[in-house]
Formats: C-alpha cells, sequence, structure tokens
C-alpha cells in the first residue's frame, strides 16, 4: 500500500473485468463479448474518419451522435446521454443521481460494478436479495425501508443470471416508487427483452442505459448512453462536464452513428445469438446441466454432480474460458458467453469428456 495513496484509494475494492488471457486457439466465453463483427458500415465510417482531422477535438457534445440514437428510439436529443460505455454513464448517474441521505438498492447478484462505484463517491446502499430462482422481486424493493430510498437501479436482464423482468414489471415498480430515480441498466436487452426505454416519457424519475458493446459488437469502441428526462439528461451533463469534457472521440463517433443507424445488422446477429443460445441451452440440458432461463448473450448454468470452479478449470485446460464466481449462492454456477455455432459445438464436446 503506497503512502501516497489518499484514504478513498485506501479503501476501494475495485471492479474485477473478465480475463482477457493471451492463448491461442482460444474459444473465449467469459467476457459476453458478440462472437460476431460490427457492422460493415461502421467498420467504414471509422475508416472514412480516419484522417488528418484527428488533430482537432471532436464535438463536445457529441451531437451527431445524440441525434442518431434519439432517432432509433423516437426521442429528441434532449433525452440522450452519452459516453465512454454505459460504465461510465453509469458512474456518472451513481454521482449525480443517486448519492443522497438514503440508502441505494439493488440485488445481492448483480453487475459487481454496483458496489465499487458506492464505495468510490461514498453513497450508502442495501442489498434485496434476488428470490430463490434468482428472479427479481418488486415487491421487496417498494416494501425495503418502507419504501424510502435513494435510488434503485439493476440490470435488466439481470448479470450475472440472464433474467429479465417484463415490462409491467418495470411500470409496476416505477408506479410505486415515485420519489427517486430508478436506473435501468440495458446491457443486454437486444437478446429477448423488452426495453423500458418506451416508458421515459411517462415518468421523469427513469433511467435507461444502454451500451454498444454487446449487441452491437462494438466493446473495443467504448460508446454507451442513457435515455431519460431532460433533466435527469442535465445532471448526467453536469457530472461530465465536470469529469471528461470530450468522452466521444471522433472515430468512436462516426463508428457509433453508423452502427446505430444499421438496426438491420443489429437485428440480424442479434437474432443468430438467441438461436444459438436456444441450441446451447438444449444441448446442455441433454448432459445434466441445470440453466436459468436467459434473455441476454449468455447463460448461467450448473450440474448437480459437478463442482462448477473444476469444470472451469478443465475447460480452460482445453482452451475454453467461462466465467466463475466464487461468491455465496452462485458459487456452483458457470456464465457462459453465446459464441458462434462452431464455438459452443466445441464447448459441449469438452464438456462431455469432463462429466464422462
Amino acid at each position: 500500500m503506497s503512502r501516497f495513496w489518499s484514504n478513498t484509494v485506501k479503501g476501494l475494492t475495485p471492479y474485477v473485468p473478465g480475463e482477457q488471457p493471451k492463448l491461442s486457439q482460444l474459444i473465449k466465453l467469459n467476457t459476453n463479448e458478440s462472437p460476431y463483427g460490427p457492422s460493415p458500415k461502421a467498420l467504414a465510417a471509422i475508416a472514412s474518419a480516419n484522417t488528418d482531422a484527428l488533430r482537432l477535438y471532436p464535438d463536445p457534445n457529441s451531437d451527431a451522435l445524440k441525434q442518431a440514437i434519439a432517432k432509433v428510439h423516437g426521442l429528441n436529443p434532449q433525452q440522450i446521454f452519452v459516453g465512454n460505455g454505459s460504465d461510465e454513464v453509469l458512474a456518472h448517474a451513481f454521482l449525480g443521481l443517486l448519492k443522497h441521505d438514503a440508502p441505494i438498492l439493488f440485488p445481492d447478484i448483480t453487475y459487481s460494478f454496483y458496489p465499487v462505484y458506492c464505495n468510490l463517491y461514498d453513497i450508502a446502499f442495501e442489498n434485496v436479495p434476488l428470490n430463490e430462482d434468482f428472479s427479481i422481486s418488486i415487491d421487496a424493493y417498494l416494501n425495503k425501508n418502507g419504501g424510502k430510498n435513494g435510488g434503485i437501479i439493476f440490470p435488466n436482464p439481470n448479470a450475472p443470471t440472464g433474467r429479465a423482468l417484463s415490462l409491467k414489471n418495470i411500470k409496476d415498480l416505477l408506479d410505486g416508487n415515485k420519489n427517486s430515480v430508478v436506473v435501468i441498466d440495458e446491457a443486454y436487452v437486444d437478446f429477448g427483452t423488452e426495453s423500458a426505454v418506451s416508458l421515459v416519457n411517462q415518468y421523469d424519475n427513469l433511467l435507461v442505459t444502454h451500451t454498444l458493446s454487446k449487441s452491437y459488437a462494438l466493446a473495443g469502441l467504448r460508446v454507451g448512453y442513457a435515455v431519460g428526462h431532460p433533466e435527469l439528461i442535465e445532471g448526467l451533463e453536469r457530472v461530465k462536464n465536470s469529469f471528461n469534457s470530450y468522452p466521444i472521440d471522433k472515430l468512436a463517433m462516426a463508428g457509433a452513428i453508423a452502427a446505430v443507424e444499421d438496426q438491420a445488422y443489429l437485428q440480424k446477429i442479434s437474432q443468430a445469438v438467441i438461436q444459438t443460445r436456444t441450441e446451447l441451452v438444449k444441448s446442455l440440458d441433454q448432459l445434466g446441466f441445470e440453466t436459468i432461463p436467459s434473455s441476454a448473450n449468455f447463460i448461467f448454468t450448473k450440474h448437480p454432480q459437478h463442482d462448477a470452479s473444476k469444470i472451469a478449470t478443465s475447460l480452460r485446460d482445453k482452451h475454453i474460458i467461462v466465467r466463475y464466481f466464487k461468491m455465496p449462492r452462485i458459487d456452483q454456477h458457470l456464465r457462459i458467453t453465446i459464441g458462434t455455432d462452431e464455438q459452443c459445438a466445441k464447448l459441449i464436446e469438452a464438456l462431455k469428456e469432463i462429466i464422462n
């Protein structure tokens, strides 16, 4: 521990991202990246933007990107906020919209960056346990602390479980929680869940975050955005302009705009992932695995007769990487990213050898 660290840094437990191993002939199913490349239109736009104009700063407001996103959702640019991946967008939301006297609420099993942000920004929080089947209970949030909270946040579908709430569930939560912000993190929404973006004109306390890292296959570009009431967006802009006034560079902006405008390609590769997910679950069922219903580009599964950590280690020996969480309630589950049909077939062959 460095003697030059601030007390804030000394008390931090940083987020640990999924492993990015440098192994040859690797089947990488641990970080929920797309198995397919980005839209060719996005790649062409990035190449076209690679000029000597890079010596100039990008548009600090990312107006063209906001307009493209707004058009897709049938909204106006004043309802859109953009940042370097949804993680940065979420960080600004924690500081700008969720830092209050009352604790914020999120699931006990969820995206592990949430408690990191709380510790970084000194935000009180309480976990709301998932049900036994790993589903989110809306009533549990509405009844927690007599209905008083500093905000509510969770992914939909949730991570790492993949379970999703219906739009009716989200509306029930918003109808019963009108005095604090509700953040719905929709990183995986394009793989089988109805988006809450359609509700932002009805609820001024709803913020919905998206990323281009998953369904748009642009994890390397680092672009995310939030959708909400203009007053919520203004709060995020105030934080952003006190932290990083030029968050989206010219290349990222060009690629993101082209990707967002190419909805046909988004639908094509999202449907491909959904189809592969269905087939993978069937194959795992035949091997005796128990898989939670997933609306994401990953599945959460366990085998009742085999230890999850040992399976993960054995898969790694075969150059197949999946995600194992050594945490209460889920230490016998594996999170497996949906790869190509060929990758998933090799995963099943490897699992057959391991469990037999």
